[in-house]
């Protein structure tokens, strides 16, 4: 399977957010993939609140099934949710679940005025009815494979395939 260029897909997602963004909005990126792809938009659409992460571990609804993941890193929202317009970004959607955690634990910090979604690849599958507004590319991924966005040491970002089971063992 031909995956698309990443850097592509983030320049043409960077296009599609510009159209929104007002001086009440916020970037908040999903750990990991989504905090890389957050740090990019925000650099390239020049936001004057600062970019918020969240990491949903403790969040998600089959916690009790996939466990800890073993980098849990520390959520940093640094600006009032309250009333602020936020872009939630990932980087892979898929089941929905990632992004319902992330709503809840959004909304911990307080009741924005709106949440919309940024997502560079949706594969479909969902489980939950979430959409998102903004994507770089629908992609037809089979269930038993995992598509991943991955991070160079200089920062370029590419789109790996793998086989669900590999990862499981």
């Amino acid at each position: 399977m031909q995956l698309p260029d990443a850097e592509h897909l983030l320049t043409n997602l960077t296009e599609r957010v510009r159209h929104d963004i007002g001086p009440n909005t916020a970037l908040v990126g999903i750990h990991t993939g989504g905090v890389w792809l957050a740090e990019r938009l925000h650099q390239n659409l020049q936001l004057s609140l600062p970019l918020g992460t969240l990491d949903v571990s403790f969040y998600r609804d089959d916690f009790g099934q996939i466990g800890l993941h073993p980098q849990i890193r520390p959520s940093d929202v640094p600006f009032k949710v309250e009333g602020s317009h936020i872009v939630l970004v990932d980087d892979v959607l898929y089941t929905g679940r990632t992004i319902r955690a992330a709503i809840n634990e959004l909304f911990d910090y307080g009741r924005p005025a709106s949440v919309r979604l940024a997502a560079l690849i949706d594969r479909g599958g969902r489980e939950l009815p979430m959409v998102a507004q903004y994507v770089g590319a629908v992609l037809d991924v089979p269930s038993d494979k995992m598509l991943a966005l991955e991070k160079s040491v200089e920062g370029k970002l590419s789109l790996s395939l793998y086989d669900k089971r590999r990862n499981n063992e």
